[in-house]
C-alpha cells in the first residue's frame, strides 16, 4: 500500500477507516469500483495507521465493527479527530452503524446499550422530510441489515433524524454534507456469512431473549437471499446522494 508523506498528495478521491478485520468495505467498494473512482482503505486492527489529515480527499466513509464507539481505542478517537476535520473542511463523510456512532460522538452525541438489540434484516422507516427523501429516497420503509447492540441515542445539535425502528429510535441522520447510518447498507452474503461463524458471545442469548430483532442464522439467510437485491439498490441511492455532495475533482 502506498504511504503518503506529509506534503504529499492523497493516493485516492475517498478515504475509508475499517476499524475491525472482520468488517471490511463490502459493497462499498464494489460501488466505489463500478464507478471507477479511486479509493484507500485503512484497517486499525490489521496495523495500518490512519491518516493525519483527510486533507486533500473529496470524501471520507467509516465502517462498522464489533468495537463499542465507546472503547477507550486510540484508533476510535483518531476516526473521531478526522470526521471533526472533514466537517471543517468541507468533506462529506458518510459512517456505517460503528462509523456512525462515531460521526455522533464526535459531533456532540451519545451512544450507549439499547433496551433490545438489533441483529437481521429488519424494517425501517423513513421520516416524511425532504431531507429524509433525498438521502433514503421515496419508500416509506425499507427492510435494512441490522448487527449492533449500541446507537446513537442522543443526536448531536443542528442533526436532522431521518429514520427510526420499532427497537432503535435514531436508523440515521444527516449533518451539513454528511450522513450516519446505525444500519449496515454495504452489507454482503459474504460479510453476512463471516459473521454467523464468528457471532460473538453476545449473539446465542440474543437470538433466544430477542426473537422480534434478532434473528437465528437460518431466518437470516433466508432474509438475506430475498432482500439483498433492494439493500443494494437503496445502498445505490444512499452513495449517490453522498457521491452528489464531494466538492469538485
Amino acid at each position: 500500500m502506498t504511504q503518503e508523506g506529509p506534503h504529499s498528495p492523497p493516493p485516492a478521491e475517498v478515504l475509508v477507516l475499517q476499524h475491525t478485520l472482520e468488517d471490511p468495505p463490502g459493497y462499498l467498494g464494489r460501488w466505489l469500483d463500478a464507478r471507477g473512482i479511486p479509493w484507500q482503505v485503512r484497517c486499525a486492527e490489521a496495523g495500518e495507521a490512519y491518516p493525519a489529515s483527510v486533507r486533500g480527499y473529496r470524501a471520507l466513509a467509516v465502517l462498522g465493527g464489533e468495537w463499542s464507539a465507546n472503547d477507550d481505542r486510540p484508533s476510535l478517537r483518531q476516526a473521531e479527530s478526522l470526521i471533526r476535520e472533514a466537517d471543517a473542511l468541507g468533506v462529506p463523510v458518510i459512517g456505517h452503524c460503528l462509523g456512525g456512532q462515531l460521526m455522533a460522538r464526535a459531533w456532540g452525541g451519545r451512544v450507549a446499550r439499547l433496551p433490545q438489540p438489533e441483529v437481521g434484516w429488519l424494517p425501517m422507516r423513513r421520516r416524511d422530510s425532504a431531507m429524509a427523501r433525498h438521502w433514503l429516497g421515496e419508500d416509506a420503509q425499507a427492510t435494512v441489515y441490522q448487527w449492533h447492540y449500541d446507537s446513537f441515542v442522543t443526536l448531536p445539535p443542528g442533526a436532522q433524524l431521518l429514520a427510526s425502528s420499532a427497537a432503535c429510535a435514531h436508523q440515521a441522520f444527516a449533518i451539513g454534507p454528511h450522513l450516519a447510518m446505525q444500519f449496515h447498507i454495504e452489507i454482503t452474503p459474504d460479510k453476512i456469512n463471516e459473521w454467523l461463524a464468528h457471532p460473538g458471545a453476545v449473539y446465542p442469548d440474543a437470538v433466544g431473549r430477542y426473537p422480534d430483532s434478532v434473528q437465528d442464522p437460518a431466518r437470516m439467510r433466508a432474509a438475506t437471499r430475498h432482500h439483498q437485491a433492494g439493500s443494494e439498490a437503496l445502498a445505490d441511492h444512499i452513495y449517490q446522494a453522498w457521491r452528489e455532495r464531494w466538492a469538485p475533482a
